[in-house]
């Protein structure tokens, strides 16, 4: 969903980290005593008011985003992310509730609005900064698009509801705001070819096929017919006949020439004007714009080489310990010829996507049974494994996670890409379902989403950084939770393990250095037992969302320093609980706003 669109032994890795651009004061601040500061009640009122009215108009500004954090008010607008009018609000939004945020007295806020303070001062600075660079000029990628986003929607098994008629009415008024979004899309892709900002070929390549799922021959077949397949028992025979006519029009007269024409339009259009070239490094002022995402994603300052030279330093580390797994197990060739075996044997894969699927349900049963000794907050909501769409299965990730409904409604949905059963060893189960579900994403998403007392902003806001780097760190702790039943599962989180180190060197590699598409895959050819089909779809993610998968390994690398930090400071007085409750209990927060909190919890320990 963010625009612009998921662990090793402790490492003691100076990886620069500064705070927010205002750097925030320490959170180690005793609670202020609110009967001998009568005022301090009152300012916490005044910022709980702005950051609450901040969040109320960035919904009326985003009425997508308002349908997956369960507020349906806007279930009939689309926005207009696109339009000259948007970027002028955003901009506005962003600067005015940033002028107003900050006349509050952060002083006299309590310790864990401090926290939230620090989190929506970034937020808005980050958002601004980014206002420098030309996204909007590339709105569309085969990894995530608006367009994936309204056919999941669409197909009624996402977050838009479908349980009234007014319910159906309202997708039909946002289908044409997407209709008008899909004309806009190819202005400004024309303008980003005068630009000389455009997509590589090689991703043109790969959203035209996502298009031509799109065009079938009847309404019928289309999978934004799928909701009219599923009325509500409730509804009258009228209702149905009304309905079901209206989808079929839009559908035929609304929807399918859009997608022609956009499909057209990438196909004519675009694809010959694509660049060869696989990273932002020679798009105008490319690596200045690399630099900002890989901030952005990592919410660190940390340089772009920084990044580059950990990512070399933790593939030689990891490499060192698959080898003790292929001594360990006793096989007689070479590391590269233990990766083929991994990668090919016959033994190692399911016949089946229903047995994959089955195989990852009693992954599950195995992994809830000894959470409780590790966690005293765990989620309410539950989540469902689920094999990704059809449509999307060639180019998305091998896993990916989907958050519950916010009403309960709906529980997390543990995607599983069975486009390629070969991608999808029985070794690496155990660590994928730890990243993706629990103790992962589903308890990060999930417990943020259950906070009360906290502002919405916080619940719903979301920083890569924290997200993935507590996901990788859930497949180290699995370690500790002893699920990796035999070395070869112990292999599986090596070899994920290494697929988030080799990240740093290749994202960095093809964006700021000039690697090739080629070169890029062929390093991770020679450092891991990936699927190439594997290989090639996380390379072409990396061309299509620079940074973003920076943010995996920085995130864990910070996430294992603090624990260690607490280990060392309390002694026998640390909890590994009360850590969890610690990272899990103030939602997503940039890397320099954890640290803080953790710190304040350490100093609080010690003097307990």
């Amino acid at each position: 969903m963010n625009k612009g669109l998921v662990l090793s032994t402790v490492i003691a890795v100076a990886l620069g980290l500064t705070a927010c651009n205002q750097k925030a004061e320490t959170a180690n601040t005793a609670k202020t005593d609110v009967a001998a500061e009568p005022n301090v009640h009152v300012v916490e009122q005044q910022y709980l008011k702005v950051v609450d009215d901040y969040f109320k108009d960035y919904l009326k500004l985003e009425p997508l985003y308002a349908t997956f954090f369960g507020v349906n008010d806007y279930n009939a607008d689309f926005g207009g992310d696109l339009t000259d009018t948007y970027l002028q609000a955003s901009h506005q939004l962003n600067s005015d509730y940033l002028a107003k945020v900050q006349l509050i007295d952060r002083k006299q806020l309590s310790p864990q609005l401090q926290l939230s303070y620090d989190m929506f001062v970034y937020d808005r600075k980050i958002a601004l900064q980014g206002e420098a660079f030309p996204g909007r000029l590339m709105p569309i990628s085969q990894f995530y698009s608006t367009v994936i986003t309204m056919v999941q929607l669409g197909s009624g098994e996402s977050a838009q509801p479908f349980k009234t008629v007014t319910d159906y009415e309202n997708w039909h008024s946002r289908v044409k705001g997407f209709v008008t979004w899909m004309a806009l899309a190819q202005q400004r892709m024309n303008e980003g070819m005068f630009a000389k900002v455009v997509l590589p070929k090689v991703l043109v390549e790969r959203i035209i096929p996502q298009l031509d799922a799109q065009l079938v021959n009847a309404p019928e077949d289309s999978i934004f017919f799928a909701p009219i397949k599923q009325f509500p028992d409730t509804f009258s025979d009228a209702d149905r006949t009304k309905i079901t006519a209206e989808y079929r029009s839009m559908i035929a007269d609304e929807l399918l020439p859009a997608f022609k024409s956009l499909r057209d339009y990438f196909n004519n259009t675009y694809l010959p004007a694509a660049r060869n070239s696989s990273g932002f490094w020679n798009l105008p002022n490319g690596k200045a714009w690399y630099q900002y995402l890989a901030n952005y994603h990592t919410t660190t300052t940390m340089p772009v080489e920084q990044i580059h030279q950990i990512g070399l330093q933790e593939v030689a580390r990891i490499r060192q310990e698959m080898d003790k797994v292929r001594q360990q197990v006793g096989f007689q060739g070479d590391l590269k010829a233990f990766f083929a075996s991994l990668s090919s044997e016959p033994q190692y894969f399911f016949n089946t996507p229903d047995e994959l699927i089955n195989g990852y349900a009693a992954v599950k049963q195995r992994i809830n049974a000894v959470l409780p000794k590790y966690f005293h907050v765990m989620p309410k909501a539950d989540y469902v494994i689920k094999p990704v769409e059809a449509f999307r299965q060639q180019s998305a990730a091998g896993a990916s996670y989907e958050a519950p409904a916010v009403d309960g409604s709906r529980p997390g949905i543990f995607y599983i890409n069975t486009y390629n059963l070969k991608a999808q060893p029985k070794w690496g189960m155990t660590t994928l379902s730890l990243h993706e579900a629990s103790p992962g994403h589903h308890f990060q998403i999930s417990i943020k989403q259950e906070l009360t007392g906290v502002p919405e902003f916080q619940r719903f806001g979301s920083y890569t950084a924290f997200e993935e780097g507590w996901a990788l760190y859930s497949e180290y702790l699995g370690i500790e939770m002893g699920v990796f039943s035999d070395p070869y599962q112990y292999f599986g989180k090596l070899s994920d393990e290494m697929l988030r180190a080799m990240r740093l060197v290749v994202d960095t590699g093809m964006h700021a250095k000039g690697w090739t598409r080629e070169q890029a895959i062929q390093y991770m050819k020679d450092n891991s037992p990936m699927a190439e089909s594997d290989i090639i779809a996380e390379v072409e993610r990396y061309m299509a969302i620079p940074g973003q998968a920076l943010s995996y390994k920085v995130g864990q690398l910070k996430i294992l320093e603090l624990r260690h930090k607490a280990e060392v400071a309390l002694g026998d007085k640390f909890d590994l609980k009360a850590f969890h409750d610690q990272m899990l209990t103030s939602g997503s927060l940039p890397l320099a706003v954890m640290e803080d909190k953790i710190n304040h919890w350490i100093a609080t320990q010690q003097k307990a």
